[in-house]
């Protein structure tokens, strides 16, 4: 449970956390609340109000920075290649990309947990320590995957709007939207790969159609048991939920 509750909302406490000051342990009476900004209760107010904001930012927050995107982006073109509007439903697909995204990223977030969010809440260090031990190891993973194409356009386009020294590839900022480009990329890579043998049935069963001069039949509709029967007889889900764990190892 500790691994499910930290993949949902480890960035977004500790981004919030990381906004608020280090204070010592409140005392039981009323002055507990008033700390913060210049000591005053409306500056411990505005850190809430920027925690729940960062908070209700947790599920794009899953999406940006894990292994989310390309795996239901092949889901959703594995689901079009068969022909199926509704089935399986969104919701079974979003399921089932949220426990293989959370079985590719078990190892980050035993780190994450170990080194950032576990200390913070036994008090060995702080919450900017927190928040740093917490984001490394999730920066690690997106620089062994995201491509060097993207990579370079944004620290290129960071560099042409600020003063200094080229931007560090490390900084998220530049490797978020870098790492959410390439995984899109490779999505779409992997669903070709995944559309082009169900293209090449409904082929094959448009061609047979037309030549027995049946052409008001639509060819998708003798072509669907087909494509399911074929997707069934390769263990098709075992295949390409294998395949798109391996593709980040």
């Amino acid at each position: 449970m500790k691994r499910l509750f930290a993949f949902g909302f480890f960035l977004a406490l500790q981004a919030g956390l990381a906004l608020a000051q280090t204070a010592p342990a409140p005392a039981p009476d009323g002055g507990q609340f008033v700390s913060g900004l210049e000591g005053l209760a409306s500056g411990r107010i505005v850190q809430y109000i920027i925690l729940f904001s960062v908070l209700s930012l947790a599920p794009s927050i899953v999406v940006m920075v894990t292994s989310f995107t390309r795996i239901i982006v092949a889901l959703s073109f594995l689901r079009s290649g068969l022909g199926l509007q509704t089935t399986p439903a969104n919701v079974v697909l979003v399921s089932l990309a949220l426990f293989l995204t959370s079985f590719i990223m078990a190892p980050t977030l035993n780190k994450a947990w170990t080194d950032g969010i576990k200390p913070l809440t036994d008090g060995k260090i702080t919450e900017q320590q927190a928040f740093d031990n917490t984001v490394g190891p999730f920066k690690d993973f997106m620089l062994k995957n995201v491509r060097e194409k993207e990579l370079a356009l944004f620290q290129g386009l960071a560099s042409q709007n600020e003063f200094g020294p080229e931007p560090q590839a490390s900084d998220l900022r530049i490797l978020v939207p870098a790492f959410m480009l390439s995984e899109l990329r490779r999505g779409f890579e992997i669903g070709f790969l995944i559309v082009l043998p169900f293209l090449i049935i409904d082929l094959a069963v448009a061609t047979i159609t037309m030549s027995m001069g049946m052409m008001m039949l639509p060819p998708t509709v003798l072509s669907l048991p087909f494509k399911i029967l074929f997707f069934v007889l390769i263990d098709g889900w075992t295949l390409l939920a294998g395949s798109l764990v391996r593709s980040f190892h």
